[in-house]
């Protein structure tokens, strides 16, 4: 299966090297599969990424390192691969500065379909694919066999196309997503998160109840707290292009800008000050090496200096 032409992104200096690519999956497989992210850090210094929640789930299959992943008030995560569904909390993710690892991005009722699993039980945690409830071994291809597959490739070009292979055959042979989340989903994503739940259950036909756990089984969030990650994603994104906070409250539909802000510490653990600051001179840009947004177009990481993850793992407060 041929792979659409791949972006790369490179650098080298005093604080090591980095190569980014971005590719992207075959039209079959879209919207469900997003993207695919080949990232190459060879940096001297440790590096601390705090990720905040996306309307998006990733899959992070890591032929080289490991990730050490903080949640606030959970247990603390050190994993080669890793699974995280949509999610209403912030996490930070260190490593020692050495990773190789393809990044996929998906359409959460597409992870559902994927992975054979509810969604619902891997919400707001940090999960080793491999050891997923339902597996995907007898799919023909489990994730240690896929990442080593990945790792003895010569080319990212190579690499994404495996995916696209893999994830062609995992898609036929899984459970089909539900039309109506697909368009509620869809809708959510087009309004950015601004249209109420009952009407929402009415364009596709639903119950509010009924939305609600089919929405938890395929997105693994309800409709209400998925609005609420896509609303403050719009936000991020308009305080980083330069919006005044008062400017963005109101464009995204917050009452007012005290709950922007208390929405903005709930989910990405600082203000929103705090958060454009970081955005401008992350601490860590002496690296070389860019933030890494995990969606085109998004402000969904922040650099942080390195050792951090223990205090925010306490507190949930990206101080």
């Amino acid at each position: 299966m041929s792979v659409a032409a791949v972006r790369i992104r490179s650098g080298h200096g005093p604080g090591g090297s980095w190569e980014t690519v971005l590719g992207a999956p075959h039209a079959r497989l879209r919207p469900g599969v997003i993207s695919y992210r080949g990232i190459r850090l060879e940096l001297a210094r440790p590096r601390a990424r705090l990720e905040a929640p996306i309307g998006a789930a990733t899959l992070l299959l890591g032929f080289e390192g490991s990730v050490r992943i903080s949640r606030a008030g959970r247990a603390t995560a050190t994993l080669g691969s890793v699974f995280c569904g949509p999610t209403t909390t912030a996490a930070l993710g260190e490593h020692s500065g050495r990773l190789a690892a393809v990044e996929v991005l998906l359409m959460p009722w597409a992870a559902f379909t994927l992975f054979g699993t509810a969604q619902h039980e891997l919400a707001d945690r940090v999960v080793d694919p491999d050891e997923l409830p339902h597996g995907l071994g007898p799919r023909g291809t489990g994730i240690a066999e896929l990442v080593a597959a990945l790792g003895a490739l010569p080319t990212w070009t190579a690499r994404f196309g495996l995916l696209d292979d893999v994830f062609t055959r995992w898609s036929a042979a899984g459970t089909p997503s539900s039309e109506r989340v697909v368009r509620a989903w869809s809708e959510l994503v087009r309004t950015r998160g601004a249209l109420p739940v009952p009407r929402l259950a009415d364009e596709v036909g639903w119950s509010v109840r009924q939305l609600e756990k089919r929405f938890r089984e395929q997105i693994g969030l309800g409709p209400k707290a998925a609005a609420r990650v896509l609303r403050l994603q719009r936000a991020r994104r308009l305080l980083a292009s330069g919006r005044s906070q008062a400017e963005t409250a109101a464009v995204c539909g917050f009452y007012d800008q005290a709950h922007l802000s208390g929405e903005f510490r709930a989910m990405t653990g600082c203000t929103p000050g705090q958060f454009t600051v970081a955005r401008v001179s992350p601490p860590a840009e002496r690296t070389g090496a860019p933030a890494g947004d995990r969606m085109p177009g998004e402000a969904t990481s922040l650099l942080l200096d390195p050792g951090r993850g223990a205090d925010f793992s306490k507190t949930g407060r990206a101080r």
